[in-house]
């Protein structure tokens, strides 16, 4: 009887299991990540009700705000220069391929007319959709539209905060219920996937919510996602959209690209990325113009043009994506200073731009002095710390390669010695701030 029982259990388990752990990618989704791979650079936007304090987005969690407290912004938001056109003109210029835009943050204010709550961007002083007009001007611009959403929420009675790690002061008195608050996220996001036109991602966060702290040897969550469900009704609703999850792991069964928050792959200096990057899915990091998601006022910890390309840079070369954050203003003008920035990458992108755009990174291994992209048999060799070098080695294996500066294309010297290349770095190369770039490639 133990052996049938054991059996049965088996068979069971087996099929629930194709649901959640044999994920098999369409053909179109495929597609769309080699197409994500290939755009590189994208401008991540935090803004909404958290926007008023100027205090971050996490200001009503770390300000201990109670949910009747924090509401009151609703009744005075009214982003009255909010230009969805100068938004998307601006990331364009900048170089930047693909917008991901908060559609709703942990404290669970909804940046579009949702039917599922009150508590949304129509129901302010300024009762527009803000989301509607974005996605307008996006399709408009060419420019790809993706949608951060925020998996825990701070405000709802249903969502199952007592087993959370934060929105522990928000005043809330029930015990949850998930199941009630899955259905609100399905038809949520049923709205998003179907109002708004076609949407390149969903970026999911808030997982960790549910977790013992990053690094910890038990990443267990203490609830029942779902994600089978929510994965797969993305899919169905648009099968080209693709699935990410910020929760600082390994990637789950059904996501179609791996993200890493204030790091490049194979770094952790933030304290969130122990994880290894994935060799089969697309890699995106995602940072900040200063130290804040979004808008602080006392912030000035800003990035400069140089810092932000060589970021960039170094993302590439690990073949990742770049998904910068800038934070607007409570009245939806961004600040001088992301401006400012964001053109100078701009003005560098429009001249580099092809030594970044469509290629792949891990042609070399990360090195002290910089990093490889490549796209089939030209290599874009980045110097991004030149000091005391002088020769640098290439596993290259194309008999016949040559060399040349980028900025002002002259001859590098290059030869092969046994079974590799060696490259003569110029002395140009060490008095370039920013990033020297040599452009080697095989001669037919």
């Amino acid at each position: 009887m133990k052996r049938i029982l054991f059996v049965l259990n088996f068979l069971a388990v087996v099929a629930i299991a194709p649901a959640q752990n044999s994920y098999i990618p369409s053909v179109r989704i495929i597609d769309a990540r080699r197409q994500f791979q290939d755009m590189k650079f994208g401008l991540f936007i935090h803004w909404g009700v958290f926007s008023i304090p100027g205090d971050g987005e996490w200001v009503m969690n770390t300000r201990k705000l109670r949910i009747h407290e924090y509401s009151n912004l609703k009744d005075f938001y009214n982003p009255s220069a909010y230009n969805p056109k100068q938004w998307v003109a601006m990331a364009k210029a900048a170089g930047m391929k693909y917008i991901t835009f908060v559609s709703r943050h942990h404290d669970g204010f909804s940046n579009w007319d949702t039917k599922q709550s009150d508590w949304k961007i129509t129901n302010t002083p300024y009762q527009k959709d803000v989301l509607r007009m974005l996605a307008d001007e996006c399709k408009v611009q060419g420019i790809k539209l993706c949608l951060y959403y925020s998996l825990l929420d701070w405000t709802r009675e249903d969502y199952p905060w007592k087993t959370g790690r934060t929105g522990q002061h928000s005043g809330r008195t029930s015990n949850g219920d998930y199941a009630g608050y899955l259905k609100f996220m399905k038809a949520q996001l049923t709205e998003l996937l179907t109002n708004y036109g076609e949407i390149g991602a969903i970026w999911f966060d808030g997982h960790w919510d549910q977790t013992n702290p990053e690094g910890h040897t038990d990443l267990a969550s203490r609830i029942d996602w779902k994600y089978d469900e929510i994965y797969s009704l993305i899919h169905q609703l648009q099968p080209q959209c693709m699935i990410g999850n910020n929760h600082h792991q390994t990637p789950f069964p059904g996501e179609d690209f791996q993200m890493f928050e204030r790091d490049l792959p194979g770094e952790n200096t933030s304290g969130l990325s122990y994880q290894k990057a994935s060799d089969a899915l697309p890699l995106e990091t995602c940072e900040t113009m200063n130290n804040s998601w979004g808008f602080n006022l006392g912030d000035k910890s800003y990035k400069s043009a140089a810092t932000v390309i060589r970021y960039l840079v170094g993302a590439a070369g690990r073949n990742a994506n770049l998904l910068l954050n800038i934070g607007p203003m409570p009245n939806g003008d961004i600040q001088r200073e992301f401006k400012d920035t964001l053109q100078a990458v701009g003005n560098w992108m429009s001249k580099y731009g092809h030594t970044i755009y469509s290629t792949r990174g891990n042609a070399m291994a990360p090195q002290k002095w910089g990093v490889v992209t490549a796209k089939e048999h030209v290599y874009y060799i980045h110097l991004l710390n030149t000091d005391s070098l002088t020769i640098i080695d290439l596993p290259f294996t194309d008999k016949k390669l040559k060399a040349i500066s980028l900025s002002d294309g002259s001859k590098i010297d290059l030869k092969r010695v046994q079974n590799k290349w060696q490259l003569t770095v110029p002395e140009a190369a060490k008095k370039e701030k920013v990033d020297y770039i040599i452009e080697v490639s095989a001669i037919k």
